[in-house]
């Protein structure tokens, strides 16, 4: 039976995260990006293989013998949460609205009540040493990592007017083509317009590594980077501790300066070792994206080959089997609002200009730029000097195409309409791929609709004739269905970030080792009954879910895939970028030059309150630019 809200100054996944004791949090850590688990592993589970192998290994079951460990026929009752199993040894990002009217420091002596937050959060992570934490403030917003278990006495903080959650990072990585070392690169000269970027800095926010011996980054043997901070890094000190008191707020990961980069450089060129070995990163991925994001942007033979270059390596971590690192490492929006922070400390120092690229995005959020990430940006851009582009999105493909058959599984992920009347109903079919498939992900659907209407949710889950229904201002969480999938709606009205009414659904897979069950596959239908409508308009986003394999287990192979629309349910606008929906960022379509069109896969606008978005179309299909980090002899060939 759905449940009254009382709450509503954490967003729904918040308090659907905080409803998860220990050992739930710890292995959903494993499949979130902006959820950290350091909990003692060998003391989370009652079983003793279980507890064995956790303890010996450092990993969960999930990622080693999930034929052991699969699909129960009768899956275990879950325990209620109590103070004893709460999620002491969880973090998760998030950035914490203060109210407008109390962020100006009082009497004399005593702390706005934005810095009093932020040290109420600082004094519960003083004692955590294992993750890398963020605490750092833009007017009336904090970006932070909290504890999960402190979520509700911050959300009960009178100073605090709503927390949203960090947003998860993806990006596609470009697939290099054979013979691409025969062709020359592919002409992206403006340099009679801007003096090909002189005096200016070129910011770039990626993932990968970034080849700084490759020669579209070298000019009279010296690096065009300023400096890299590798937030995964741990061979040289961070910012705060090389680069002076401007820059105690990035307080972990490495930073190379361009003194070291040249070093490395004059070794290589002396017949020593690569100079990406004598200063390694991270990530060092063969033909990685941040190379070759950087090379069309500022490369030798990119747009700006004048520019100085400043770059921040996000620490994502791509070994599938490395499933410690994806539970201990945040990649999420709170790290990209510190990498834009630092290139915006680098612009001051170096007392030149910035533009800063980011090429990655996320499906959630009202896509109108309320959210917190969106509103930060903003904040940031009132000050001249500074731009940042946003890549539009990769969902805009609905159907199939002869370059990219299963695109549109990562392409229908909007949908949207209108209910005429009171008493009538919109169906929606969200599908959750089978087929051999164990979906192991958790799956997310916004709905955002006009703060007039009151609209009735109600779910039906594949293969069945009963409806959950959920009203306006009910919510039910983690409802454990016949199925084994957890089932948690949010009715939501009037958000705080923006005075919209918001449901949330959220399909969660049992994760208990055991128990192991994924999201049922099928047609989830969601109905919107219309319980009172003057405007009666809506739309809905699916959140992104790259594919990822883990590996076999009991009914097929254990996946996180993504989940979409039904081709009928589907409507081909609005998919783009959450990220890019802000006032003041540049949003970038990718432009197929050689056809004269956009390409199929790139998003489309608007943004859900009717500002034109992208902004700009650029060529982004087919582009011949630095292929970098290749194992080779020769750096200078690549």
């Amino acid at each position: 039976m759905a449940q009254v809200v009382g709450q509503t100054k954490l967003h729904p996944k918040l308090r659907m995260i905080g409803n998860g004791d220990e050992v739930v949090n710890c292995l959903r850590a494993e499949q979130s990006q902006n959820l950290v688990s350091t909990a003692p592993l060998d003391t989370l589970f009652t079983d003793t293989k279980l507890a064995t192998v956790a303890a010996t290994t450092g990993f969960l079951p999930l990622g080693l013998d999930t034929a052991d460990f699969s699909t129960s026929a009768a899956p275990a009752a879950r325990k209620k949460l109590t103070p004893a199993n709460r999620a002491s040894h969880a973090y998760v990002g998030v950035f914490i609205e203060v109210h407008r009217d109390r962020q100006v420091a009082g009497p004399a002596g005593t702390a706005s009540d934005v810095e009093s937050v932020k040290d109420k959060i600082a004094k519960s992570l003083a004692p955590v040493t294992e993750i890398d934490r963020c605490v750092l403030s833009k007017r009336n917003f904090i970006a932070a990592t909290v504890r999960v278990s402190d979520l509700p006495a911050l959300a009960a903080d009178e100073r605090v007017a709503f927390i949203h959650p960090a947003e998860a990072l993806a990006l596609d990585v470009p697939r290099p083509r054979r013979g691409v070392d025969k062709l020359k690169p592919t002409d992206r000269s403006v340099a009679g317009k801007h003096n090909g970027g002189a005096g200016v800095i070129i910011g770039i926010i990626d993932v990968g590594g970034y080849d700084f011996s490759h020669r579209d980054f070298i000019a009279n043997g010296k690096s065009r980077f300023l400096s890299i901070w590798d937030q995964g890094g741990k061979r040289r000190s961070p910012p705060s501790k090389r680069s002076g008191a401007d820059f105690a707020p990035f307080d972990f990961g490495s930073e190379i300066l361009q003194a070291d980069l040249d070093k490395a450089l004059a070794v290589e060129r002396a017949g020593g070792l690569a100079a990406t070995a004598l200063e390694p990163q991270s990530q060092q991925s063969r033909s990685s994206h941040a190379t070759h994001v950087t090379s069309i942007a500022a490369g030798n033979s990119g747009v700006c080959p004048k520019a100085d270059i400043a770059a921040v390596l996000l620490n994502v971590p791509f070994d599938p089997e490395d499933l410690k690192a994806r539970r201990e490492t945040f990649s999420d929006s709170t790290r990209l609002v510190l990498a834009i922070e630092y290139l915006l400390e680098i612009a001051k120092r170096e007392d030149k200009p910035i533009s800063i690229n980011i090429s990655l995005g996320t499906n959630g959020g009202a896509h109108d730029g309320s959210g917190g990430v969106s509103r930060w940006f903003d904040a940031l851009l009132a000050t001249e000097g500074r731009s940042i582009t946003i890549a539009a999105g990769n969902a805009g493909q609905e159907a199939a195409t002869e370059e990219n058959p299963n695109g549109w599984m990562m392409g229908r992920i909007h949908a949207s309409g209108r209910i005429a009347a009171r008493g009538l109903v919109v169906d929606l079919d969200w599908t959750v791929v089978g087929d051999q498939i164990v979906d192991l992900s958790e799956n997310e659907l916004e709905l955002w609709h006009s703060p007039q209407d009151r609209i009735r949710i109600a779910v039906r889950p594949p293969g069945s004739n009963s409806w959950i229904e959920v009203g306006p201002r009910q919510y039910i969480e983690n409802k454990r269905l016949a199925s084994g999938t957890f089932l948690s709606v949010y009715n939501e009205l009037y958000n705080p970030v923006n005075g919209a009414n918001c449901c949330a659904v959220y399909l969660s897979p049992d994760l208990r080792p055991g128990s192991l069950t994924g999201v049922a596959a099928g047609t989830w239908t969601i109905r919107l009954i219309g319980e009172e409508v003057r405007n009666g308009e809506f739309h809905c986003w699916i959140e992104r879910d790259d594919p990822y394999r883990y590996g076999p287990g009991v009914g097929g192979q254990l996946m996180r895939m993504p989940s979409f629309f039904s081709a009928a349910s589907n409507v081909d606008s609005h998919s783009i970028n959450s990220l890019a929906c802000g006032h003041r960022v540049i949003a970038v379509a990718n432009l197929d030059d050689r056809r004269q069109r956009i390409a199929a896969t790139s998003s489309q606008g608007p943004t859900r309150d009717a500002r034109m978005k992208p902004d700009i179309a650029a060529p982004g299909t087919g582009i011949v630019a630095a292929n970098g980090l290749l194992k080779t002899t020769n750096p200078g060939s690549r």
